[in-house]
């Protein structure tokens, strides 16, 4: 059974190999993955902490007294665990994704590749 050389699949050999990225050269320490990491789980922790407090304190914890402002014909209250909520989890997706890149970007682990840094 011959081996065929099939464009899709990668071998061994020195003239099929992938293209690398402008960061496969960069060696990163262990500090600087540890930052890294860091500032990582501090904006996770820090997201978290803001939907925690706009699910369970406005739609519950403060809700008798945010009912007495009204959105849309609704107790503001009523709106924040029903709707408010889930909002504000969506637009915490949209932060989470843009402070990632630039933490990526700062420790220098991301992997978007500008036109003409490819070798």
């Amino acid at each position: 059974m011959s081996k065929s050389k099939d464009p899709q699949v990668y071998h061994h050999d020195s003239d099929n190999q992938p293209d690398h990225s402008k960061h496969d050269s960069e060696v990163i320490s262990d500090k600087k993955v540890n930052a890294y990491w860091q500032a990582n789980i501090r904006l996770l922790l820090t997201l978290l902490v803001v939907w925690f407090a706009v699910s369970f304190g406005a739609g519950i914890l403060f809700a008798d007294w945010l009912n007495q402002f009204v959105v849309a014909g609704f107790p503001l209250g009523f709106w924040f665990a029903q709707q408010g909520s889930i909002y504000v989890f969506v637009v915490l997706i949209f932060i989470y994704t843009r402070q990632m890149r630039v933490i990526e970007s700062r420790f220098g682990v991301d992997d978007d590749e500008q036109e003409g840094d490819a070798p």
